[in-house]
């Protein structure tokens, strides 16, 4: 049964900040997001994140700004005070608490992805070591302090004394008005946010980083409204606008606890799905939405890792080839194209001459129009070193890199930066290896010494390859292809079936 705002708004109470008295906590502890049982319920997304950080890190106060769409907004706290106005303005403010209190755990990480933190959450489950998926900046673990990890997990301790909380304040024009727990606005004409106007209701909730969050309560079939055309834009065929409703549907109800530490189910970012005005969503991409209504991809009566990406180069990635994950039976190495296309090349393609041959050709391959089904990036010694500050700061300047080792479809698996000091290396990993050089698409590449100093890289695709190809999607659409053959040829031997 759904649960509805009016029982959301009761539900945080004093219980949302309980703490176990017995030991130190690792964190600010929210009440987690209501399960999803249902292609009916509704959902959490969270539309402004961290609201209040400044305010931690450099004593300022960014304030939030909300504004109607017509009617009013209704603001309320948690005392029972409410606030009726076209415009609401909320600031942040420190409070001192009575007596200070204490976090502290044990971080794992960061890591380039969820799915990478997550496959350490359930390594330590297995061990019986119970942990949390946190992102406070980046994806970390978080493990109560004293708790043994095993000998292969690396951790660092983090400590903090905590004399003050930070809260929410109503501004006023005659004074400031400091808000009780979790707040909820009603927008009876909707909310202007971001150029786009949204229905909510919504809630500014805390969060286990001590900031808030401003979350939109919206059904999950509206909330698709919102994401499909922005994943794979709403000019593509019906075929591929509706097996895109199908994945965005499957992946929000798989990943519905992403965000449990901190109380809500998605982001409205590319660490979830892109999400934004629903409004903006034309009759057919709506009908593609409607006529899959409550469609989703199962492997074993559970929702699929529905994964999806803008182009796969021509070569479908493995889940392991994108993310330190195990093998997922649905989510496999394979040609993307034509019987030409396969003709051409066998699998698997691990060494840097199979992939070089791969990479200079395109006829045949499914989505081979897209602009970076094929691309090349230069990078100087110099591009390398700024995109390592973060991570080794003393680095110095790159002198060579070397591919280590390549998947079944040709992409790094893992590469080895040397810098100029004696024994100084760098082994970036999977998804590492995009989260650290951001300007490469993908890990499907070769890398070439320039002769002039620095490297260039040719490589195929955008994103993780993992999946769904949009690109690939849309020419299979326009081939005549149905949704249901579509999303098999991604997702060998999953169910298409109503979740319930």
């Amino acid at each position: 049964m759904p649960l509805l705002a009016s029982q959301l708004f009761d539900t945080y109470r004093a219980n949302d900040f309980l703490v176990n008295a017995l030991e130190i906590p690792t964190h600010s502890l929210v009440k987690p997001p209501h399960p999803l049982s249902s292609s009916n319920d509704r959902i959490l997304v969270a539309l402004k994140p961290y609201l209040g950080r400044t305010l931690l890190e450099d004593d300022r106060s960014i304030d939030l700004e909300l504004v109607s769409g017509g009617r009013k907004l209704i603001l309320t706290d948690q005392s029972g005070l409410v606030h009726k106005s076209a415009n609401i303005t909320i600031g942040w403010k420190k409070v001192f608490l009575s007596s200070s209190k204490q976090f502290s755990r044990q971080v794992i990480g960061p890591f380039a992805s969820f799915e990478s933190a997550q496959t350490v959450l359930h390594f330590l489950d297995k061990q019986g070591v119970k942990s949390k998926v946190a992102h406070p900046l980046d994806w970390e673990v978080w493990v109560p302090d004293g708790i043994k990890l095993p000998e292969k997990i690396k951790s660092k301790n983090f400590t903090e004394k905590i004399d003050y909380e930070i809260r929410p304040v109503l501004r006023l024009d005659a004074s400031d008005i400091v808000l009780s727990g979790l707040l909820k606005i009603d927008a009876p004409d909707g909310l202007r946010w971001k150029g786009g106007l949204y229905q909510g209701p919504f809630f500014v909730k805390p969060d286990a980083y001590r900031t808030w969050t401003l979350v939109e309560e919206v059904p999950l079939e509206q909330y698709l409204l919102g994401v499909v055309p922005h994943e794979i834009g709403p000019s593509a065929p019906f075929a591929a606008l509706a097996s895109q409703a199908v994945l965005a549907r499957t992946w929000a109800l798989a990943n519905a606890n992403r965000f449990a530490i901190d109380g809500y189910h998605l982001c409205s970012d590319t660490q979830c799905q892109v999400y934004k005005d629903p409004n903006h969503a034309d009759i057919e991409l709506a009908q593609a939405i409607s006529k899959t209504s409550g469609k989703v991809l199962t492997w074993e009566g559970r929702p699929i890792s529905a994964v999806y990406h803008a182009t796969n180069g021509g070569v479908m990635a493995s889940a392991n080839e994108a993310w330190a994950v195990g093998s997922v039976p649905y989510l496999k190495s394979n040609l993307d194209g034509s019987q030409r296309w396969k003709k051409q090349f066998s699998m698997p393609l691990n060494q840097r001459s199979l992939v070089k041959s791969f990479l200079a050709k395109r006829d045949g391959a499914y989505g081979n129009n897209h602009y970076l089904f094929r691309w090349r990036r230069n990078l100087s010694p110099n591009d390398l070193k700024k995109a390592l500050t973060l991570i080794k700061p003393n680095f110095g300047l790159p002198q060579k890199i070397n591919v280590l080792k390549r998947g079944p479809s040709g992409r790094v698996l893992e590469m080895e930066i040397i810098g100029m000091k004696r024994n100084s290396s760098i082994v970036l990993k999977l998804d590492a290896i995009r989260r650290t050089l951001k300007s490469l698409p993908s890990t499907l590449f070769i890398v070439d010494n320039q002769r002039e100093g620095g490297w260039q890289f040719l490589g195929g695709g955008f994103g993780h390859g993992s999946g769904l190809s949009q690109a690939g999607a849309i020419d299979l659409a326009l081939r005549g292809w149905s949704t249901q053959k579509i999303l098999q040829h991604y997702y060998p031997g999953t169910t298409y079936e109503s979740f319930r």
